[in-house]
């Protein structure tokens, strides 16, 4: 696991493009048969993903966060982004196709994460936040999910918004998790942008072709940075950061939320002419 810490908005004033890549920039999250997780400081989100192969896998991190097992003080969200496989819990087994998503609360003991085929293995995408109350676990099916359209095609921001842990779907602590899909000819997934102080958030950009980029702006309104993002890359929101980004061509990103409240509406909208 890798550790990020964070940063204020006058330490990336001056940062280079590799700098800025280093602190905010995931590039690699899934590798067969290994678990990949990343650290952030920022309100201490865990994020990383899972891809099981020929055997099972399993998070094991106690000494790293000082407790005995991984969720003894944390809850976790899982959405699968690859081939098919399951998830095992305490000993009870939930299959998971590609899109299907998990809620696992405060306290759960063993958890392990299958493939079903080796060759097309399943890539589970994991984000633990610190959790003061045991919530129940709960599988989300993306059968049963409906999406809440918004943006416009005039604006290139069409797009179908899939909520996971959120309050309409499953109880947690502070996590919130969605996937978000553009229409065919969009292009933002969110244009006009917005901050929101009092959460940070995590975007998981994937679904993408080999040669297709996404420009993932970043850094206060009046004084914007950006991202170059590669298929399966993700980048860390700060929560003084914007958040926004374009493609080249069609992608399909994850965000993951946590801190003060659990309301998806809570955003501070910036107005475009007062982007820079």
């Amino acid at each position: 696991m890798e550790t990020r810490y964070t940063h204020s908005p006058e330490d990336i004033r001056h940062y280079s493009t590799e700098q800025l890549r280093k602190e905010f920039l995931v590039e690699k999250n899934f590798v067969p048969g290994e678990v990949i997780l990343t650290y952030t400081h920022n309100d201490r989100m865990i994020f990383g993903g899972v891809t099981p192969t020929d055997k099972p896998l399993t998070i094991e991190l106690s000494t790293e966060l000082g407790v005995s097992y991984f969720l003894e003080r944390r809850e976790l969200g899982v959405i699968n982004i690859g081939g098919s496989g399951s998830i095992i819990i305490e000993g009870t087994e939930d299959s998971m196709k590609k899109q299907d998503g998990y809620y696992i609360g405060k306290e759960t003991g063993e958890i392990q994460f299958k493939s079903d085929d080796p060759a097309n293995p399943a890539k589970f995408y994991v984000v633990s936040v610190p959790a003061h109350h045991k919530y129940p676990n709960v599988k989300i099916s993306i059968d049963k999910i409906e999406p809440k359209v918004t943006g416009e095609s005039s604006t290139l921001n069409h797009r179908s918004i899939y909520q996971y842990i959120h309050p309409n779907v499953c109880e947690s602590c502070q996590l919130q998790m969605g996937y978000t899909i553009l229409s065919p000819g969009s292009a933002w997934n969110t244009m006009p942008c917005h901050t929101h102080e009092r959460r940070m958030e995590t975007y998981l950009y994937f679904d993408m072709k080999e040669d297709t980029r996404v420009f993932h702006f970043m850094g206060r309104p009046d004084e914007t940075k950006h991202l170059v993002v590669a298929n399966e890359q993700a980048c860390i929101s700060p929560s003084w950061s914007i958040h926004s980004g374009v493609g080249s061509s069609d992608y399909t990103f994850i965000w993951a939320m946590c801190g003060e409240n659990i309301t998806y509406e809570d955003m501070d909208n910036v107005r475009m002419q007062d982007l820079k």
